[in-house]
């Protein structure tokens, strides 16, 4: 492959998505280039307009091509609920497997000092602002269970309580279907340490 040619500057690119290494981008350039080149030019358009056409909702911080995405405009939605989540991705998660009828708010990352990122970083003081001026009675968390994920919902706990707004934490621990030999130490540990009583 000739150096700083067309092919090299496109296996480049691919590399900047997340887990693809060298050989499966030069894998994928070449299957484009072999195989498949109007899929590639589709890529390539749909790539385009996507980035410069989807930016970020202005209420919940999801991804949208609208200033207010389809989720915090729908009038059905229980506006008292609010659940706080790290990505976009996590949102389409719950909304794929729950019944979850409130709405969002994306924080675009969580908390962590040595990478530089703090309360501002977040958007911590909109989602602050958001909590004292809307009707929000309860706050969901629905952060990692990473040391991080567990900083950043104790962090946004403390802003739901000065807002005198009850704040929940999702439970993490076995599966459904899990079998207890199988499930991971660190799990079983929360499991065992957010153990609910049994309903009569």
């Amino acid at each position: 492959m000739p150096k700083g040619g067309l092919i090299e500057e496109l296996v480049a690119a691919l590399r900047c998505l997340p887990g693809v290494g060298p050989k499966s981008a030069q894998r994928m350039a070449y299957h484009l280039l072999e195989r498949n080149r109007p899929g590639g030019l589709r890529l390539a358009q749909a790539l385009r307009r996507a980035m410069e056409g989807v930016g970020h909702c202005g209420r919940c911080g999801t991804l949208s091509e609208l200033n207010e995405c389809t989720l915090c405009t729908n009038t059905k939605r229980d506006a008292g609920k609010l659940c706080i989540v790290e990505t976009p991705a996590d949102v389409n998660a719950l909304e794929a497997s729950t019944g979850y009828d409130g709405l969002y708010y994306v924080l675009m990352g969580r908390l962590s000092p040595l990478d530089g990122i703090g309360p501002r970083e977040l958007g911590l003081e909109k989602l602050s602002n958001r909590l004292a001026r809307e009707q929000v009675q309860e706050v969901i968390l629905a952060t990692s269970a990473t040391v991080e994920g567990d900083a950043t919902a104790h962090y946004v706990a403390e802003l739901a309580r000065e807002a005198g707004i009850r704040a929940f934490r999702i439970a993490h621990g076995v599966p459904v279907g899990g079998e207890l030999e199988y499930v991971d130490s660190g799990t079983l540990a929360h499991a065992l340490h957010g153990r609910i009583p049994m309903e009569e």
